[in-house]
């Protein structure tokens, strides 16, 4: 099988302008995805929507492709660039996110190795709460969990705390039960992906505000793996501090 990875990068943000451009350790954010993912996989482009950041990329030797404004998520940005750069020469599409400069190769690989099963359509990856991370984090309505079966598929995706432990303080939840992060980092075969693309908004994604659950309205399987490494995605101004902090850490 031949795996592609694409990059979506949009310039507008309403948290983080530009933050795709933005600098850390002395290289912008969408270079230092760029770089994690660059040589473990097949192939890897960036997919964006804005002339600057299509400059900047071929600016340090990166494939970079132009796509529509008119995108409302990163799958379909992702379905685009992939019938530019030819949907016939790969088998998976693994989607990064843009903001993500710590993703691991053992995450992709992770993600990739579900496909060694001929019947997966679509896999993303998850990582256990422990009960170091503290309730606080189970709770945060920007950290979506994850319900999984016995097969490692995922049965549901919630900003909420699932499942709801009955009978026990919120102090013991997580001492008591595994529960998932969801790590936003998906794959798809390329038919899949062209599928997927063509459904409408379902009424659990309008809800939750999570595509994913637009896939498993529709019936699609999505295979879980599991990470154990913690990245930092970057979203506001003060996930870019901490970042740099963490890149600090990692160079001592």
């Amino acid at each position: 099988m031949k795996f592609i990875g694409i990059i979506p990068a949009r310039y507008a943000s309403t948290r983080f302008p530009a933050k795709p451009l933005a600098m850390l350790g002395g290289k912008t954010v969408i270079e230092r995805v760029y770089r994690q993912v660059e040589g473990v996989l097949d192939d890897v482009v960036v997919a964006t929507d804005d002339e600057r950041i299509e400059s900047a990329v071929k600016a340090f030797g990166g494939k970079v492709v132009m796509t529509s404004t008119e995108h409302r998520s990163g799958t379909d940005r992702c379905y685009e660039a992939l019938t530019k750069v030819g949907a016939d020469k790969y088998d998976v599409v693994v989607n990064i996110q843009g903001d993500e400069p710590f993703i691991q190769a053992q995450q992709l690989y992770a993600v990739r190795d579900c496909f060694n099963d001929e019947t997966v359509d679509i896999a993303t990856l998850v990582k256990p709460f422990t009960p170091k991370d503290g309730f606080d984090a189970l709770e945060n309505v920007n950290s979506p969990k994850v319900v999984v079966n016995n097969k490692m598929e995922a049965l549901y995706f919630s900003r909420s705390i699932i499942p709801y432990t009955r009978g026990k303080d919120k102090s013991e939840w997580l001492a008591g039960h595994t529960y998932y992060k969801h790590i936003g980092l998906y794959a798809y075969r390329s038919d899949v992906l062209r599928q997927i693309t063509a459904l409408p908004q379902g009424e659990l994604e309008k809800t939750e505000s999570l595509e994913q659950l637009r896939w498993l309205e529709n019936g699609y399987k999505i295979k879980v793996g599991i990470s154990e490494i913690e990245t930092i995605g970057i979203d506001t101004p003060e996930d870019l501090q901490r970042a740099e902090e963490f890149l600090a850490k990692m160079s001592l």
